[in-house]
């Protein structure tokens, strides 16, 4: 699902048009490897939530008619630490695929994974100055949060003592940053006021929140082929989420398999173990909750349009759709 495929704001496609192509103007560069390996990832495709969200929080404040250049280049800036993240995510994962194409990292080195991510980063970062010191800042900030979020996740791994206040934090940092931080970019530029630019930025976060938790859900329960990535990976890898929390809370016997790799057999049974009925519907409330604050944030703001407010919430809604 994308967030093209389910929002209905009338200027959006044609927007995320001039985001696409802005992206490849934006990974461009005269050196013809660091070219290919720095649009690698961005030519595979994607959701492009993270500049979905910046377009909307600017249709929000605007109504929903064509973007502005400005609009534009700060929602490539947010895709561009996104995908910075995603090579560098691989290469700590050891990841081999990423939607369904090859990684940087197995396709090149976990080196040339590294750099292409400083390179993304560094872009990323120009953008956002061009656009003014304060969506520098913020920029620089989210990027602060996205490593603060990863080393939590790192220091929790293969620990069967995880806490939901645990995983809340290392979420928080890791993706819940982003898309406030998308939103809060379209506010910024769009020059809406204090009261509205924090009603975005706690739309943002919460909708960050739901997104990990569901997609947290899916790597137990969906398929390779409709994750873009082999499932049960973060089971694999001693990344314990909240489903898994729950699941090891009410079954002891998923605890004793736990705290250390697994993979074939040991990896199915765990897997098995974990995606308990009761363990994913207590998840689901959780992302439910996140689902529902996200829409009174929107709608604790009178000055955004209400045409695209509704259809944000219907956004929301279809989110946690996929998890069922």
């Amino acid at each position: 699902m994308t967030a093209n495929t389910t929002l209905t704001l009338k200027p959006l496609a044609g927007d995320l048009a001039r985001v696409e192509k802005a992206l490849e103007t934006a990974v461009h560069h005269e050196d013809r490897f660091l070219r290919e390996v720095a649009g690698h990832l961005s030519g595979a495709g994607g959701k492009r939530v993270r500049p979905t969200l910046t377009l909307s929080a600017a249709y929000c404040a605007q109504g929903a008619r064509e973007c502005s250049d400005e609009i534009i280049t700060g929602a490539v800036a947010c895709e561009l630490v996104h995908l910075g993240s995603l090579h560098h995510d691989d290469v700590i994962d050891e990841a081999q695929t990423r939607r369904s194409v090859p990684s940087v990292n197995a396709r090149w080195s976990n080196i040339v994974a590294i750099l292409s991510g400083d390179y993304l980063l560094a872009r990323a970062s120009s953008l956002a100055a061009s656009l003014g010191a304060d969506v520098a800042a913020l920029l620089a900030d989210t990027i602060g949060e996205l490593c603060r979020g990863q080393i939590l996740e790192l220091q929790h791994l293969f620990d069967v003592n995880r806490s939901e206040e645990d995983y809340a934090r290392a979420i928080e940092g890791k993706t819940a940053s982003l898309f406030a931080t998308s939103c809060r970019v379209g506010g910024m530029v769009s020059q809406v006021d204090a009261a509205t630019l924090d009603s975005l930025t706690q739309f943002g976060h919460h909708l960050g929140m739901c997104f990990q938790v569901v997609d947290d859900i899916l790597d137990l329960t969906a398929t390779d082929e409709a994750l873009g990535k082999p499932s049960g990976q973060d089971l694999a890898e001693g990344i314990y989420t909240l489903p898994v929390i729950y699941a090891m809370n009410e079954n002891p016997l998923l605890r004793e398999k736990l705290g250390g790799p697994l993979a074939g057999d040991r990896l199915k049974e765990a897997r098995q173990l974990a995606a308990t009925p009761d363990a994913l519907a207590t998840t689901r409330s959780i992302a439910w909750d996140h689902a529902k604050k996200a829409r009174e944030a929107l709608a604790g703001a009178n000055s955004l349009d209400s045409e695209v407010t509704g259809g944000l919430s219907i956004f929301v809604e279809q989110l946690i759709d996929r998890a069922n």
